[in-house]
């Protein structure tokens, strides 16, 4: 609680030690003191490093596509309004969580002991977003390459704007196709097909026919992992402090990309019409449920909501920073560069729409099927096609990295948060990142063989799905608000930040955030479709790649119900003594700093680690 103080906040808390107060005793079982908890070096590596992390391909491969696809213009209502009752809300809870608590994902639920299975299911989900998502950023090196290697080899031409090669089938044709040539499923029935997507089936992919055919590994791809992977590591393995350093460029260097692109796409023919279907508005399609559906999903992806990575990098702050104030600027800079991406989308769209003399409907496209075969088909129709082609993908590569490193960093930074002080060493981290990188490494290589698109989308649609993160999103809400306490959480904010937040932020913890929530996951529930791959022919999964894919799902979904069901039958005593034991904060080694101010005002941290718990009973 806090209380008015001259002109400004003090913490009134029992942590404040009387002169008469007895020495603290050592914690239980706590024999060694942990390491300080490294703090940002500046913080705007906090601001760049959540930058890198939340701003990513989503916000320039899916929302000018659902934009589009929605009403144009019209779109902008329902994702703003999400953003406000669903997005901003839990954005700014992981992020002042880490910050309170000075823990990662897992160790962040010690506020409410009982559901530390959130914290847990959010490290399975980053866990399998780690390594999945490396394999967007090997397709994205391998384009790259052919890129520059097919330019200096023949003169200018990229491998993939023309037919001829030995990966090309007699199908293919390297003129217009029409109505028919936009999507991978239409092509699959077309008697010809382009050399855009024969490259990205044929020579990227090696597409088999099914998970049933494996095949054996790409050995380009093999290498372009080993690549991606190198690089992450040596961006995470020092911590935040060299992480901090490197989010610079990877955060940065892309929109100077995208302005580049967008100021060559708006000088192409036919830009002005793409930019008018990107913006067109439709007001009738706000009637649509679907509509309300794809921008409250798009918030949560786009906002990495329910990862856990955002209470890592919030645990790295110092404890007094205004987390409020950063939580909304990354809010804006997040919804604003998703705006912003769709301008240089739709030129390039409007420019090959133009080319090929027909809407740009068709030819829209969103996800993988955007940056690996639309905008490649458009960069190829360009003047100087390997100059932006190398742009694009360089900015695909930086986009996905610092999502991918900072998602690793989280990750870690959950597992170290956990290790007992008298089992640490000195390259504790190094060995850490090091596992966490081979382990996915090894996983990976099941999604470089020629069935292995199929694997990739297996994960993309199952294991970090709309169902999974709203899922966690809705506890999240719930259990801070209805928990631990609403009202609790904000006076624990405003002891931080030296002021109280919007009280916004409190009814939208406790009913609006936890309703969008639960609304969008039902949606899905219901118009559930099995899933299937639309490539050169329509792949329909067969029944045991579906019950693998629903693992994935229920692995991270029965974290938090099985965890605090095991705590509730293991504790002794009745019921309602279980509960209040299981719920009531434990504030671990971690949390030096706790809403205490000298007399000068300035922050006075307690210097020991010992827990909230025994200070108080040293008191009392």
């Amino acid at each position: 609680m806090c209380q008015e103080e001259g002109a400004g906040l003090v913490a009134e808390d029992p942590l404040r030690l009387p002169p008469s107060a007895p020495a603290l005793p050592p914690s239980p079982g706590a024999t060694t003191s942990p390491p300080p908890r490294e703090t940002w070096a500046r913080q705007m590596d906090f601001i760049m490093s959540c930058v890198g992390f939340a701003v990513g391909l989503g916000n320039v491969w899916r929302f000018p596509y659902l934009c589009y696809r929605n009403g144009g213009g019209v779109f902008l209502i329902p994702y703003l309004l999400m953003a406000v009752l669903g997005g901003v809300p839990i954005f700014f809870l992981e992020i002042s969580l880490g910050q309170f608590m000075k823990a990662g994902s897992l160790s962040a639920w010690n506020i409410a002991p009982l559901f530390k299975g959130l914290g847990l299911a959010s490290l399975l989900i980053v866990f399998y977003c780690n390594t999945y998502y490396v394999l967007v950023l090997s397709w994205a090196l391998f384009y790259l390459g052919s890129a520059v290697a097919g330019a200096v080899a023949s003169g200018g031409d990229l491998p993939w704007a023309t037919c001829g090669h030995s990966w090309n089938s007699p199908a293919c044709h390297d003129g217009p196709l029409g109505n028919s040539s936009h999507s991978n499923s239409s092509q699959s029935d077309a008697p010809f097909r382009s050399p855009v997507l024969e490259f990205w089936e044929n020579r990227v992919l090696g597409l088999s026919g099914g998970l049933e055919e494996p095949g054996r590994l790409r050995g380009d791809l093999v290498l372009c992992l080993v690549v991606c992977w190198a690089l992450v590591y040596f961006c995470v393995w020092k911590g935040i402090r060299s992480a901090g350093k490197v989010v610079y460029v990877t955060a940065l260097l892309p929109y100077v990309v995208l302005l580049a692109l967008l100021v060559r796409g708006a000088m192409l023919p036919g830009a002005a019409t793409g930019v008018r279907f990107y913006l067109q508005p439709d007001w009738a399609q706000l009637a649509r449920p679907q509509v309300w559906i794809d921008a409250g999903t798009q918030i949560f992806f786009s906002y990495a909501i329910g990862l856990g990575a955002l209470t890592a990098l919030g645990s790295y702050n110092r404890f007094h920073n205004d987390c409020y104030r950063d939580s909304l600027l990354l809010a804006v800079i997040n919804s604003g560069t998703s705006f912003f991406a769709g301008f240089v989308v739709f030129c390039v769209l409007g420019f090959m729409a133009h080319e090929q003399g027909t809407d740009v409907g068709p030819v829209a496209d969103s996800g993988p099927g955007l940056a690996f075969i639309a905008y490649p088909r458009a960069v190829a129709l360009m003047p100087v096609a390997p100059l932006w082609a190398a742009l694009f993908f360089i900015m695909l590569l930086m986009l996905g990295l610092d999502s991918q490193f900072v998602g690793v960093e989280g990750f870690v930074t959950g597992i170290l948060d956990v290790v007992p002080p008298a089992y640490q060493f000195r390259f504790q981290r190094e060995v850490m990142v090091l596992l966490c990188c081979l382990v996915c490494f090894c996983i990976d290589l099941s999604m470089v063989t020629e069935g292995g698109m199929y694997v990739f989308q297996l994960f993309d649609y199952y294991s970090a799905s709309g169902t999974t993160l709203l899922w966690q999103a809705f506890w999240e809400s719930v259990i801070i608000a209805w928990v631990y306490g609403a009202d609790r959480f904000l006076d624990d904010v405003s002891c931080m930040i030296g002021y109280r937040p919007s009280r916004w932020m409190k009814w939208c913890w406790m009913v609006l955030t936890p309703l969008v929530c639960l609304g969008i996951f039902l949606f899905h529930a219901a118009s559930y479709r099995p899933l299937t791959y639309g490539g050169r022919h329509t792949y329909v999964y067969p029944w045991w790649a579906e019950a693998v894919g629903w693992g994935l799902t229920l692995s991270s979904v029965l974290c938090l119900p099985s965890a605090a069901l095991a705590q509730l039958l293991l504790q002794p005593g009745p019921l309602p003594q279980r509960w209040r034991r299981l719920t009531q904060p434990v504030f671990g080694l971690h949390h030096l700093e706790y809403k205490v101010r000298g007399a000068s005002g300035g922050p006075s941290p307690v210097e020991d680690g010992n827990t909230k718990a025994v200070i108080l009973e040293s008191i009392m």
